[in-house]
């Protein structure tokens, strides 16, 4: 099983909980880290370690959620995240059950077009969460 990675949350960047074996997958706050590139790599590196973890095994158990619940990103971080939902849109074309719930609130008109436009350029259908509401 791939290790989990925890980041915690900055005024700056979003808190990550990749806990496979809890099966809680959440990219949640601000982001608009010093260093995005560097930031995300991180996010991107365990998604591909994790990627391996699920081509080598036979159960396709659960689905598998990720959770992006994002109160403001910056532009540079907006590249890093649609890089990121194409590589979980390439997990569900492998036939992985995967789904990415886009979480907003219901004044952030902003935000829920930035996850349309997110799951249109991916190609990745996105389920969009209102806060507040569940």
């Amino acid at each position: 099983m791939s290790t989990e990675l925890i980041i915690d949350k900055t005024i700056y960047s979003p808190a990550v909980t990749f806990d496979p074996d809890k099966n809680i997958f959440e990219i949640s706050g601000e982001s608009r880290p010093f260093d995005v590139p560097r930031f995300y790599e991180i996010l991107l590196k365990w998604l591909d370690e994790y990627s391996l973890h699920l081509n080598n095994s036979n159960t396709n158990q659960e689905p598998i959620i990720f959770n992006f619940n994002f109160e403001y990103y910056n532009s540079l971080s907006s590249k890093y995240i649609l890089d990121f939902c194409k590589k979980l849109a390439n997990l569900r074309i492998d036939g992985k059950n995967i789904n990415i719930k886009w979480h907003y609130e219901e004044d952030d008109m902003d935000m829920l077009e930035a996850g349309k436009e997110m799951s249109r350029i991916s190609k990745f259908p996105f389920e969009y969460i209102q806060k507040g509401l569940n």
